[in-house]
């Protein structure tokens, strides 16, 4: 008997009211306006790996999703509040003052603005932060592995208590609810079940591929990766790494796209094996999940499977919008 062929990987994102999936082809959002019509996006891409095949490449293709996800995160984000209508208030002085001086459009200012801010506040909290402490540390007598394990230990803590406060906001509560959504739908598709609310809603909230499995992962690994690296050029060289904060900053960024291409290729190995060590380790990663995702109402889930059907299928029948944007009516 033939294996039977297993369902292509589904990537998928909350957004605002709606949910994002990312299938082989085509990108599409569906969001649920106030009014209860659910409004459909579907766009076609051609993978970077297919223009250039060593972007497909293990250990490569990890670190270049990395980054195309950080801009199509934000222009995603920016299209789900367009289909909402929240978008179309008059854009303030400085952000016309920002378009007449660099040529573009506001939208694309304030994206592109809000891009470096979150960069940058990633990079803040999550590298410039964790490692204030090092030198103080090494020269305490700490080896290069406490010192990482450190770092690591303060950078997971900022990252709960990151994640934890941004969902006591009651919008982000929604938007975790609708991450629910999706982990759901996505777990339906994987088991070959038609895609309704009510088979969606059997699965899980938590899922091994998300992407705060994957941040998880990362942090782990880094610890490991960065601890080694730090043996071995003071090996080489004599140089403690960690005696030197702007330095070892410097290093931890440059080094960057390999931990995230490591991570990569760890986080789908966990995701598609079964084996007793593979489910222990990536038990974090889903525990983790409990911060992010919440359980999704059936609407949701009707959201979120109409963003799968677009991006595996087509846009659906109905009314479309001057932007091309397909309204499915609420039910009666």
């Amino acid at each position: 008997m033939a294996e039977e062929k297993r369902p292509v990987d589904i990537g998928g994102q909350a957004v605002l009211e709606g949910v994002m999936m990312k299938g082989p082809e085509a990108i599409a959002i569906a969001v649920r306006r106030d009014n209860g019509d659910i409004v459909v996006s579907r766009e076609t891409y051609e993978p970077l790996s297919k223009k250039h095949p060593w972007m497909g490449k293990p250990f490569i293709r990890g670190a270049v999703s990395f980054i195309t996800m950080l801009g199509q995160g934000m222009k995603v984000l920016d299209k789900s509040s367009q289909m909402l209508g929240v978008t179309e208030e008059e854009p303030t002085k400085f952000e016309k003052w920002l378009a007449a001086k660099l040529g573009k459009g506001v939208d694309k200012v304030v994206m592109g603005v809000a891009m470096v801010l979150a960069v940058a506040l990633s990079l803040g909290l999550f590298v410039l932060l964790p490692n204030v402490p090092t030198r103080l540390l090494t020269e305490a007598g700490w080896s290069p592995l406490g010192v990482n394990l450190m770092s690591g230990l303060i950078r997971t803590v900022l990252l709960i208590a990151y994640i934890w406060a941004v969902g006591k906001v009651p919008d982000m509560r929604r938007t975790f609810q609708y991450h629910g959504s999706e982990h759901k739908t996505v777990y339906c598709h994987e088991a070959g079940l038609p895609l309704t609310p009510a088979n969606a809603q059997k699965f899980s909230t938590l899922h091994p591929r998300c992407g705060t499995s994957f941040i998880l992962i990362t942090f782990i690994l880094s610890i490991i990766l960065y601890t080694t690296i730090d043996y071995i050029i003071l090996a080489l060289t004599g140089f403690n790494l960690s005696s030197n904060y702007l330095v070892k900053v410097l290093s931890r960024i440059l080094l960057l796209p390999l931990v995230t291409g490591v991570s990569y290729e760890a986080l789908k190995g966990l995701a598609h094996s079964e084996t007793k060590v593979c489910r222990m380790l990536r038990w974090p990663g889903l525990q983790l999940q409990r911060l992010t995702t919440r359980q999704p109402t059936d609407e949701m889930c009707e959201v979120a499977i109409a963003s799968m059907n677009a991006a595996l299928n087509g846009l659906p029948e109905g009314t479309k919008t001057p932007e091309g944007w397909v309204i499915l009516p609420k039910a009666a």
